[in-house]
């Protein structure tokens, strides 16, 4: 996790200048004077440990990158980074897990920073049907299973418009962390076919106003489910996995798809309760 042999005063100037602040600008936030922090960013002077989760923390910089800094500076890191299932993280498992369910009969994931899925409620696997047996299989990064061609992305009646909004949701993030697996991703993404703008997305009714959301037009068997999403995180964590979950849940954006889910929510129940009841079960 701590990969470093670069002096303190290059990350913090490095920070700074992607955060696209002067050096007035960050001593003005982080209350100290111009000359001091020039004097750390030159390596004139060494800054203490607090002084780095200081100016770490006006900078914003993520948990993980912050040990980055401690360890530059000398000193041990001090976010730690646990797997969901570690007993320490019993409550936020059980949130992600209570939030999944209660979305149920829309779908929504748990995702990590490199938008791999952690967890999913039961509607989401059959919006990942037809998808190549290769992008299915852990850890599903739902940008490639999105916009790959033998993903869902030959299902997405609007992917012109949906893969711009995601790639810029991604370069977004590449700004804001400089994470090498997020760049090399984006160079990936880059490479696969672009959608023609020509294709058919799913009419507006008459007289229905324009969408102040860009939508997620999925073909299916039971037609166009359409959809626009909302993204959560935790407030103030101090474990890395947490600070890097995002709970991505998804909303109809019309009464036909609001009934097509409860249709196939209603379905999947029946489909359980025969396989709890059948011989061996």
């Amino acid at each position: 996790m701590i990969r470093t042999s670069r002096p303190i005063g290059d990350h913090l100037r490095e920070w700074r200048q992607r955060r696209r602040l002067s050096q007035l600008d960050l001593a003005l936030e982080a209350e100290i004077s111009t000359r001091h922090l020039s004097f750390l960013e030159t390596g004139r002077s060494t800054p203490s440990r607090e002084m780095v989760l200081h100016l770490a923390e006006q900078l914003d910089v993520p948990l993980r990158e912050r040990n980055v800094l401690l360890n530059a500076a000398g000193y041990a890191p001090v976010f730690f980074e646990r797997r969901l299932e570690d007993p320490a993280m019993q409550s936020a498992h059980q949130a992600v897990d209570l939030v999944l369910k209660g979305h149920e009969p829309y779908p929504a994931l748990a995702l990590d920073r490199h938008w791999n899925v952690v967890a999913t409620n039961s509607a989401v696997p059959p919006l990942m049907a037809g998808a190549g047996p290769a992008l299915l299989q852990a850890p599903v990064n739902v940008l490639r299973l999105s916009l790959h061609p033998k993903g869902i992305a030959p299902r997405i009646a609007n992917l012109p418009e949906w893969r711009a909004h995601l790639l810029a949701r991604l370069r977004r993030q590449i700004e804001l962390t400089a994470d090498p697996v997020l760049i090399e991703l984006m160079q990936e993404l880059q490479d696969y076919p672009v959608p023609h703008q020509d294709r058919a997305a799913k009419p507006e009714p008459d007289g229905k106003e324009e969408s102040v959301v860009v939508p997620f037009q999925l073909i299916t068997d039971t037609g166009i489910l359409s959809f626009f999403s909302t993204t959560t995180v935790f407030g103030t964590p101090v474990d890395i996995t947490l600070s890097e979950l995002a709970l991505e849940c998804f909303y109809p954006t019309d009464q036909a798809t609001t009934e097509a889910l409860f249709r196939l929510g209603d379905e999947r129940k029946r489909q359980a309760e025969v396989a709890a009841t059948a011989p061996g079960a």
